[in-house]
């Protein structure tokens, strides 16, 4: 294919661009491409030029993971020791990040090859064999600056070892985010390690952006002007709008479902024809007859397994496990609305993580009203798409279920849910609003991003009614109890309004108290100006609690 026009007039160094739009590359049947995008659309689509070439930036630590990982090696941890200012990309003084987390966090500490012991000449071999360029065969030269060409790099990362492993850690990137645009406009489909560097010109400016896989295995990379986090956040919509959705790579392990559990079967019979099905696996279009005389038709291409004798029948599904939460999904409710569809899929993951019984390789779970119900036939497309746009995102720190129609503790109302959806909430916030207390975190390792603080979360709901009748009188206050209280861990105080929870250290000083009530402030007034005006703010949590 012969490059659009514009293409010819592509600036070879990125950095000094200035105001030139995103580039993003990947890998398809038709080729290597490469799109350009701002803020709210692609402006130009073409081949990749052979001449693109990016600073690796932070993308040597992908290489030295895959070669730790495919070699496996040790996991050597790093321990901080608040020596090094690079720390801040590790731990703690005195914590220790272990290799997954360094992937994420991008801890270079971590990855430095001298720590690692890894040899020059055994590196070298490796890649060698591994049929890489001559820019990944050279350990000392997989430097920030060393420029790499684009086309060569997603070459690279179509092939890397150990790539299912890292697709699986790099989910982590998008959920430590620091607000939720990103994972908010890509769910579980970008699986990427961030790079950023000098911008090439100017030493005050910075270049950037990420490298990695679709959840389906496809290599990408993007580069532009501005830090990693920045290209995220400023380019989120357009690239949650632009990448596809593509059923994953991996699935899930498989899911074991023991159908129609609280409906005795009497028989098995083809759709159609008067011919009874026998034992083992299912294909095709049948119809079941339940002891009480109820039918209902069932597909099958394999994956439906009758068992028993004549008097005790049992079908039981083995699915991969987004295909299990589609068709929950497609039973439980529906693939539209979009958003309240990702919120109940993520519900659906979650309750399987939290219920389901080791058996095997397998996860075991009933087809219940009292679990979840699961469609006794393929996932239909639009569910299949949910599922896949959710893919490996699950919530942790705290219990999850939900309901047709009653909203609780710790439950979500689809009704509710679709209810948000229409009104332009995403299906992060909604999530939000159900579980307010948990955090969106990857299937193989939940965990939870908001440590609570009940007894400071209890304090503030008691002083909210009494400062009642003070904010009544503020212009733009508005009294909320969907809040959330976490432990602080490190930074200063703060409010995430998507997920609207209160980052703060504790309730044990004055001090304290004041970071509270100002945060909350900060959420009481988030439709108003006032809401982002620091001094009135910061003014009127003294006043509250000091006059």
């Amino acid at each position: 294919m012969r490059p659009f026009g514009w293409l010819a007039l592509l600036l070879p160094l990125l950095g000094e661009a200035g105001q030139t739009p995103l580039q993003l590359a990947w890998r398809t049947s038709e080729g290597d491409q490469l799109l350009q995008l701002d803020t709210q659309q692609v402006v130009a689509r073409g081949s990749l030029p052979a001449q693109l070439e990016t600073p690796l930036g932070s993308l040597w630590k992908l290489f030295v993971y895959a070669y730790e990982v495919d070699n496996q090696r040790p996991d050597n941890g790093y321990v901080c020791t608040g020596q090094d200012r690079d720390e801040v990309y590790c731990c703690n003084p005195g914590e220790r990040i272990d290799r997954e987390q360094a992937l994420a966090q991008s801890c270079g500490l971590y990855f430095t090859p001298s720590r690692l012991g890894v040899q020059a000449g055994q590196w070298s071999s490796y890649w060698r064999a591994h049929q890489a360029p001559a820019w990944l065969v050279d350990l000392d030269g997989l430097q920030p600056q060393r420029r790499v060409p684009v086309g060569e790099l997603l070459g690279v990362l179509a092939t890397l070892p150990a790539q299912d492993e890292a697709r699986r850690v790099l989910l982590d990137v998008l959920l430590r985010t620091p607000d939720s645009a990103a994972l908010g406009a890509l769910g579980g489909r970008l699986r990427v390690k961030t790079w950023s560097w000098l911008a090439d010109g100017d030493a005050q400016a910075r270049q950037g952006g990420f490298a990695g896989w679709l959840n389906d295995g496809t290599p990408l990379w993007a580069g532009g002007s501005g830090t990693s986090q920045s290209i995220l956040h400023g380019y989120a919509e357009v690239l949650g709008s632009t990448l596809p959705t593509a059923w994953p790579v991996e699935p899930g392990s498989c899911v074991e479902v023991e159908l129609f559990s609280r409906y005795p079967l009497r028989q098995v019979r083809r759709q159609g024809r008067d011919e009874l099905a026998g034992v083992g696996a299912l294909h095709g279009r049948y119809e079941v007859e339940f002891a009480n005389g109820n039918r209902l038709p069932i597909e099958s291409a394999g994956e439906l397994f009758l068992q028993g004798a004549a008097s005790q029948l049992q079908l039981t599904a083995h699915l991969s496990r987004e295909e299990y939460v589609a068709r929950v999904l497609d039973r439980e409710a529906s693939a539209q609305p979009a958003e309240a569809a990702k919120a109940l899929a993520v519900a659906i993951r979650s309750y399987l993580l939290q219920n389901a019984e080791r058996r095997g390789e397998c996860l075991a779970i009933r087809d219940s009203s009292a679990s979840q119900r699961v469609a006794p036939r393929p996932a239909s497309a639009a569910a299949r798409e949910i599922a896949a746009w959710t893919s490996d995102l699950v919530l942790a720190g705290s219990p999850v279920t939900y309901h047709l129609d009653q909203p609780g503790p710790a439950r979500l109302s689809w009704q509710e849910a679709v209810a948000q959806a229409n009104g332009g909430l995403r299906y992060d916030a909604i999530l939000a609003s159900a579980f307010p207390r948990a955090s969106l975190s990857r299937w193989d390792k939940p965990l939870a991003a908001c440590q609570p603080l009940p007894a400071a979360e209890d304090w503030l709901r008691r002083q909210s009614r009494q400062w009642r009748a003070t904010l009544d009188a503020e212009p733009g206050y508005s009294e909320t109890g969907q809040f959330a209280v976490c432990r602080l861990l490190s930074g200063n105080p703060h409010v995430d309004r998507e997920r609207r929870r209160i980052f703060v250290r504790g309730l044990f000083s004055l001090q304290d108290r004041l970071d509270l009530t100002h945060e909350y402030l900060h959420l009481a007034f988030a439709a108003h100006p006032n809401g982002q005006d620091e001094n009135y703010i910061e003014s009127l949590a003294r006043h509250l609690l000091l006059e």
